[in-house]
């Protein structure tokens, strides 16, 4: 004989199983709204929306021979986003990196023409954007000018100093010469093996490291970021440049030395830029004074910071949303040019998606101020 049931039981554990279901479904949700209100949150959702979009619309995106292609769009703005974030969060701007990028691979050349090594040519190369970054920290910090108006007057009077030292001519990259010579390559046709002389690039060791090579500069972004978003949460640095943008005077009283702060970042802002410069000039394996190009460059890359989640203001920012920023506009610009979009279009869609991508992020960033999670 089966033994009787206790009354309540079984709605008992009826009531505890689906308890526990509404426990785990909040806890889904609760996971799913955490993430949402990260700071990188908004611009990863909206990015894997244009991935998915592209990948549906154009049948060779999703490919990896447009993947290599992509790299450009994106990889060298993602380093120079990451930098620009990092000083954005002390509240001041740079408008110069795209005076730098262009000035860095012509002192390189430069350099290279003494007769100096292509290792030392590089590093006097960068030494010299530095010292541009103390110029514009010093005059910011020190003489009280705006960033705003020491860095485009940058801008203008650098891009103007490398037109004088170029002689408005482009010149060809040191470093970046590619040699060929005839080899013999083996073919397997319909089972066969053939071998022919053919025709073969070579490529300098110093070029596929800096530049040149297919994934080299995607791997330069990725380091960089990566080293970018650990001393901007894990270290004494990052956590100064946060206070110095959140609020300086206060900063200050904290015994914080704001004024070195900000010139430190200054300092890697350029220094960024002036590697992407060289690694850029590398790949192209040629130098173009192009002073607008550079400032298209600056433009694209300060989007980038902002669309990441860095404010304006200073306080808040991380180099991680830098890095999907760059990558969002890259593959905007990467699927509208798939899809046959008319150049005479393409700015335009871009400042479109850009606004649209700002609203969320300001959305989303009342969201986590609401939620306690500022």
């Amino acid at each position: 004989m089966s033994a009787a049931r206790t009354p309540g039981t079984a709605p008992a554990r009826i009531a505890a199983g689906e308890g526990g279901s509404t426990r785990a479904r909040l806890t889904a949700m609760d996971v799913a709204r955490r993430f949402l209100t990260l700071r990188e949150g908004s611009i990863v959702v909206v990015t894997v929306l244009a991935i998915l979009y592209f990948s549906v619309r154009t049948d060779h995106f999703f490919s990896h021979a447009n993947f290599v292609t992509l790299l450009p769009y994106f990889a060298p703005f993602a380093v120079l986003a990451a930098g620009e974030a990092m000083l954005m969060v002390t509240g001041e701007i740079d408008l110069s990196i795209g005076s730098v990028y262009l000035f860095s691979p012509f002192m390189f050349y430069e350099f290279n023409k003494a007769g100096l090594p292509l290792g030392i040519d590089l590093v006097l190369a960068l030494l010299c954007c530095a010292a541009v970054g103390v110029i514009n920290g010093v005059f910011t910090e020190v003489f009280g000018i705006s960033s705003f108006i020491t860095t485009l007057a940058m801008l203008l009077g650098l891009g103007g100093l490398t037109l004088i030292i170029s002689n408005a001519q482009p010149v060809a990259m040191p470093g970046a010469t590619v040699t060929t010579t005839t080899e013999n390559v083996t073919h397997v046709v319909n089972g066969h093996t053939i071998t022919l002389p053919e025709q073969v690039n070579h490529v300098s060791t110093f070029a596929k490291i800096f530049g040149a090579g297919t994934y080299s500069e995607l791997i330069w972004a990725l380091v960089i970021v990566l080293i970018l978003h650990l001393v901007l949460t894990r270290t004494r640095w990052g956590v100064y440049s946060i206070a110095a943008g959140g609020n300086k005077l206060g900063a200050r009283e904290a015994g914080i030395n704001v004024r070195l702060t900000v010139i430190r970042n200054f300092v890697l802002c350029s220094t960024l830029a002036g590697i992407v410069g060289v690694l850029e000039a590398v790949r192209s394996s040629s130098i173009s004074p192009d002073t607008s190009g550079a400032s298209e460059t600056m433009f694209r890359a300060v989007s980038a910071a902002v669309i990441g989640g860095t404010l304006l203001a200073g306080g808040e920012g991380t180099a991680i949303g830098a890095l999907f920023g760059a990558l969002f506009l890259g593959v905007l610009r990467d699927g509208l040019t798939l899809q046959g979009i008319n150049a005479d279009y393409l700015d335009f869609i871009l400042g479109i998606a850009i606004l649209i991508a700002m609203l969320i992020n300001v959305y989303v960033g009342r969201v986590r101020k609401g939620s306690g999670r500022g």
